[in-house]
């Protein structure tokens, strides 16, 4: 993926006719090893009738049934568009209807956008406080300049019958800093990965392009997407507060108008929190309904891409654009449903849309407040009385939508009967001086897979980081064995690699188990999905003390499952958002997805609300950089996280 591909390998092999491909040990990343563009055949992603777009090369097919992402009977009619005050402030379906009726143009949407990121994003390549959104770590000005103008000619032929574009086609967007985009680096929170190029783009990228997106840049996102809080950027509501980790500027942009929508990346948290933390709608998908090849990895297993925007229409818009098959880069895409069930863009009609659905709300879901992890208690007696309010009028609102409403048990994550894979004491083997758990049988074993430690310490070697940046990326991707005075990439590769196939089985089977039980739970009680809250209090300033006062303590469940989840803002509570989330079982997408537009079509005005532009810095000086290590998106972490919490 770049000088020294990406801290990666390249990966490539020469299949029939000598066409350049990706290995599986470079398609989820090596440390980030980014796959699509020219290498790639892309079409629109698996939400596609028929693939009308798409670049050349091996395949990477979508289904080929489906929603149809060029189809304009999705839009609203221009005369039936709300009047908002500014451009910006329109939904990614209405700016589609106002492009394809030729009452804007790309270019002019792509230069507001850019206007915005001028006026308050704040310096460029600054992994930590700049003084205003810090959104972007960096842009492509004139990349994104010449995708509009190639927009319009397409969308200008549509208009002269010939034929249709994909409904995303001139929609400026950014992509977390740990995806890459071909000719800029992807540096995953961190300078250490200064000069770590894209060769390619990632598959999820190359189908964004392919459908006309306009690419503005990177977003920022928190140092080795590590923490779920964030610091380098300033929340949307107010540059003071946290911002949600580890896709920050991915949460932000949307909403502070910086972008149309963006790409996130989510290992455990990294989607939702920040679309929590500023009220964007995001989506996280299933694992295996998106493509991760080219995303710098975590955990493989865990990792998922989804999109952050403002409303449930757009996001949804944008997955049915990136999903679908893609079997030479990510097998795990393979796991899908093919077709993938038809991701919607639109409201049910009638007064009572969510009428049949029982929606869940887990008793044993567990709390983490002010550092300990509140056990047998119900979840909604840990929330600050904004929150609860706002939890219980969306209760009563998805109600009077039709929907049956209901506490049920759910699944005890304490209990190592109910949850052998997290909760369990055992140690499944001894590898090189250190205990494995089932957990980590799994996420160490996809780690070498992968090449997790090797392909950094490749990067490293070739002569592009500096002395202190090598000392870094040792320290996050190493390990430090037992008796050994000092972290290094092979014991990470000694341990990582000597995990065997029986302790790795051993993992996946407790893993499958704990799945298996948490659908149980929700089948004995009748449940087609979950309502929560991931943060239950108003959040915390970036200047110290606690990021998310109340939050879900296993945060980490969905993607340990690898089910689907959403957020969606319900209200405000000292002029920051409070969302709440829908989460169901794996390939649950259009269920969950359809709620939420229904919801936000019956109650616009959470997500339709506007926040302030903030002021930019009274005088140019040094601004203090807060310390980005609220709690970890990383499995191992996480899990060691929990265990001091629940003491």
């Amino acid at each position: 993926m770049g000088r020294h591909e990406d801290a990666g390998e390249t990966g490539q092999t020469v299949e029939d006719g000598g066409r350049p491909t990706l290995s599986r040990r470079f398609l989820i990343g090596g440390a980030g090893a980014a796959a699509a563009g020219t290498a790639l055949g892309v079409t629109l992603g698996g939400g596609v009738a028929s693939a009308r777009v798409t670049t050349k090369g091996p395949e990477a097919k979508g289904p080929g049934q489906g929603r149809d992402i060029s189809d304009a009977t999705s839009l609203p009619s221009v005369r039936d568009i709300p009047r908002r005050s500014r451009l910006v402030d329109h939904e990614i379906l209405e700016l589609a209807a106002l492009l394809r009726a030729g009452r804007v143009s790309s270019v002019e949407l792509t230069r507001a956008y850019l206007d915005r990121i001028a006026a308050f994003n704040g310096p460029f390549e600054t992994y930590g406080n700049n003084g205003l959104y810090n959104a972007f770590v960096r842009l492509d000005e004139a990349g994104a300049l010449a995708a509009a103008k190639a927009a319009d000619k397409r969308i200008s032929a549509c208009r002269r019958g010939g034929g249709p574009v994909p409904l995303l086609c001139g929609i400026p967007m950014g992509i977390k800093d740990s995806v890459g985009i071909k000719g800029l680096t992807a540096q995953n929170g961190s300078a250490a990965f200064a000069g770590n190029l894209a060769l390619q783009d990632a598959v999820v990228v190359a189908r964004l392009r392919a459908a006309g997106v306009v690419l503005l840049g990177s977003t920022i996102c928190s140092a080795f997407s590590g923490s779920i809080t964030g610091t380098f950027a300033g929340n949307a509501w107010n540059t003071a507060y946290v911002p949600g980790g580890s896709s920050q500027g991915s949460g932000v942009a949307p909403v502070a108008r910086l972008a149309a929508a963006c790409i996130g990346e989510e290992t455990g948290g990294s989607i939702i929190m920040p679309s929590a933390a500023n009220g964007a709608t995001g989506i996280k998908p299933s694992l295996g309904t998106v493509s991760i090849a080219g995303v710098m990895p975590l955990s493989p297993g865990y990792d998922v891409l989804g999109p952050l925007s403002r409303s449930a229409r757009d996001s949804a818009l944008i997955l049915a654009t990136i999903l679908g098959p893609d079997p030479v880069n990510d097998p795990q895409t393979l796991s899908a449903p093919d077709p993938f069930p038809a991701i919607p863009l639109t409201p049910r009609r009638g007064r009572r849309p969510l009428q049949g659905m029982t929606i869940g709300i887990p008793q044993t879901d567990w709390m983490n407040a002010g550092g300990s992890i509140k056990v047998g208690v119900s979840p909604q007696s840990t929330y600050g009385a904004a929150h609860l309010a706002a939890f219980n009028r969306l209760t009563g609102q998805l109600q009077s939508l039709g929907a049956r409403v209901v506490q049920f048990p759910g699944l005890d994550m304490t209990d190592p009967s109910q949850n052998p894979y997290f909760a369990s004491a055992d140690v499944l083997a001894t590898v090189d001086g250190s205990p494995v758990s089932p957990s980590a049988a799994v996420v160490n074993s996809n780690r070498y897979e992968v090449r997790f430690a090797s392909a950094v310490a490749d990067f490293c070697a070739g002569g592009i980081p500096s002395a202190a940046a090598v000392a870094t990326l040792t320290g996050q991707y190493g390990r430090r064995a037992p008796g050994e005075a000092a972290a290094s990439f092979a014991a990470a590769d000694r341990f990582n690699g000597g995990i065997s196939g029986a302790v790795r089985y051993e993992g996946e089977q407790r893993r499958r188990r704990l799945i298996g039980n948490y659908a149980t739970a929700l089948r004995d009680h009748g449940v087609d999905f979950m309502l929560v809250m991931s943060i239950g209090d108003v959040i915390g300033q970036r200047s110290g003390g606690a990021g998310f006062p109340v939050f879900r303590a296993y945060y980490q469940v969905p993607n340990a499952l690898g089910w689907p989840m959403v957020s969606f803002p319900i209200g405000y509570a000292q002029g920051l958002a409070v969302s709440a989330q829908f989460w169901g079982p794996r390939f649950a997408e259009a269920d969950i997805t359809q709620a939420m537009i229904d919801y936000q079509a019956a109650f616009p005005e959470y997500h339709n609300a506007v926040p302030p532009d903030p002021a930019p810095p009274a005088t140019a000086r040094a601004l203090p950089s807060f310390p980005d290590d609220g709690p970890s998106n990383d499995p191992l972490i996480g899990e060691a996280e929990v265990r001091a919490a629940l003491r």
